[in-house]
Parts: C-alpha cells; sequence; structure tokens
C-alpha cells in the first residue's frame, strides 16, 4: 500500500511539473519585432511592440534603431528578428532588384507574392500612409529660384550641394538613378552622412538639397519645400509589417493584432508623430501609447 502510494505521489509530481513546465514555456513565449534607425519606424515597430503587448500572452523583444534596411532585412531572414516595418518601393527596388512599379495596389501585390515565395515572409496590411522619397530645398534655394519640380533643378543644380544618407547612394531607387533620369549635375561630390545628421546639416545650410521621406518631423522644423517627382522616378512606399510566415503560423492571432493599425495612419498623422519624437523630442513609448490610447487599441 506504501509503494502503491508513493508511485502515485511520483505520478502526480511528475504531471504536476509537466504542466508547469508548459504553462512556463507558454508564458515565456516571446516574439522579437525590430525596426529601422529613423523615428518613423521606430515609433511604429514600438506601436506594435505595445499591441502585441495589450492583445496577446506573447512577450515582446524589442531590438529597436537595429540600423538601415538590410541591417534589418537580414535579420528577419536570418530568423535574428520576427518582425519589422518596411515599405513596399523598398521591398520592391533595394529586396528584389526589381523596376519602379508606381501603382501602389500592383506595387504591395508584387512584394507580397515574392516575398512568400523567396524567403517566407509575409506582408500584413498597410498602415494607411505613403512615406516615399522626395527632395526638398532650403527656403533660401526656394526663394532665389523659385523651383517646384525636380526637373526645374536642371539649370541651377551646378550650384547646389546635394547631400542624402549612406543608404541613398546604394539603392536603386536612390542617387545615381535620380540625377541619371532628371540629367541633374550638382556642384562637386555630394555630401554622404548619417541620417540622424543630415536636417541638422541641411539646417545649417551645408547643402542646399537633400533626400527625405514625405512624412519626416524635421521638413516641418527647418521649413523645407518639397519639390514635385514630375517624372515619377521614386516608387510608393506605403509601410506595412512585415512578419515571418514560421511566426505567423506558430502564432495565428498576431495577424489580427498587427493589423490593427491598417489603415490608421495618414501622411499628415504620421507626419505629426515623427515631429513630436524627431523634433520634440518627446519619448518613443509615450508617443505611440498616447496614439494607440486615441484609438483605443490598448
Amino acid at each position: 500500500m506504501h509503494k502503491k502510494r508513493t508511485k502515485i505521489t511520483i505520478v502526480l509530481t511528475l504531471a504536476l511539473a509537466a504542466i508547469l513546465f508548459f504553462t512556463g514555456c507558454a508564458k515565456n513565449d516571446s516574439i522579437t519585432i525590430g525596426s529601422k534607425d529613423f523615428g518613423e519606424n521606430i515609433v511604429i515597430a514600438e506601436m506594435l511592440s505595445q499591441l502585441v503587448e495589450t492583445h496577446t500572452d506573447l512577450k515582446v523583444n524589442r531590438k529597436l534603431n537595429l540600423g538601415g534596411t538590410f541591417v534589418n532585412f537580414n535579420a528577419i531572414k536570418n530568423n535574428q528578428i520576427d518582425l519589422y516595418p518596411e515599405y513596399t518601393g523598398t521591398g520592391l527596388t533595394a529586396h528584389l532588384k526589381m523596376d519602379v512599379v508606381n501603382d501602389p495596389d500592383e506595387s504591395y501585390r508584387i512584394v507580397s507574392e515574392e516575398f512568400v515565395k523567396q524567403w517566407d515572409i509575409v506582408w500584413l496590411e498597410p498602415f494607411g500612409f505613403n512615406n516615399t522619397y522626395t527632395l526638398a530645398v532650403t527656403p533660401e534655394v526656394y526663394e532665389k529660384y523659385g523651383v517646384e519640380t525636380y526637373s526645374d533643378l536642371i539649370p541651377y543644380a551646378g550650384e547646389m550641394v546635394f547631400g542624402a544618407e549612406h543608404e541613398f547612394f546604394d539603392r536603386q531607387d536612390g542617387f545615381d538613378g535620380l540625377v541619371e533620369m532628371y540629367g541633374l549635375n550638382f556642384k562637386g561630390e555630394p555630401m554622404k552622412l548619417n541620417a540622424s545628421l543630415k536636417y541638422q546639416a541641411i539646417g545649417r545650410g551645408d547643402m542646399d538639397v537633400t533626400d527625405a521621406f514625405a512624412t519626416d518631423g524635421p521638413i516641418k522644423q527647418y521649413s523645407l519645400k518639397i519639390l514635385e517627382d514630375d517624372l515619377g522616378f521614386f516608387p510608393p512606399y506605403h509601410a506595412a509589417p512585415i512578419v515571418r510566415k514560421e511566426v505567423l503560423d506558430k502564432h495565428p492571432e498576431l495577424k489580427s493584432v498587427l493589423n490593427m493599425l491598417a489603415g490608421k495612419l495618414d501622411d499628415a498623422t504620421m507626419t505629426e508623430l515623427n515631429y513630436l519624437v524627431d523634433v520634440e523630442g518627446k519619448a518613443v513609448e509615450q508617443v505611440a501609447k498616447e496614439f494607440l490610447t486615441s484609438l483605443n487599441l490598448v
């Protein structure tokens, strides 16, 4: 009888240990969210992190401000991160090495199909804004030359210094393609600098023309003039979460949670959020939480 009780005790102890082990595993289950190294991408990744923490049992490991486009893309391909916010134009030209597609729906269709096919990476629904590349000039340049379009720069480019972040010079939809299509010859060698220093440099007058994203907060800060891409060089850049398919298969609840931001961010809203983070210096966590709270999502 004593042996029987001992056996039952051992079985129950093992069963309890197994339950605790698996419960612990479930609670400790986590995903890793990355972002690029600029305010907009960081604040969106923080929003996604807060949504996952609020609406699932998953723990979020944040690898925000991880690096540029290719750092994040290599990280997701190598299972070092599970998702990050990406842009359709970047997916098309930088990752797939395809030509520009100006139709936003077609661009999204192509990247959605090809990313799953080539890398088992899923594009979820776009956030709603189009953070396309554009060119911006200083107020002084606009006042002096009255330029409205990229083509308007052609006769004056030789008097202007162009500068941009390093990545802009390594992309198909970057500097080389731009100057070739428009026939632009800027003054001297272009300035190449870190993305975080670019706007300070144009604000100081170290350069006259730079690339910009349409929703960048410092555009407002430095009263820069955005020019019209009259020949349609830059593709649409609709932002959306991209996620490893294996992670979505394992945690199907993630899809609806991450899609809670779908269509919730237009250009004006994103510009304002970027301004709060990049210019006013508000904490990313606070800006993200206040915006999600305004939508009753957290």
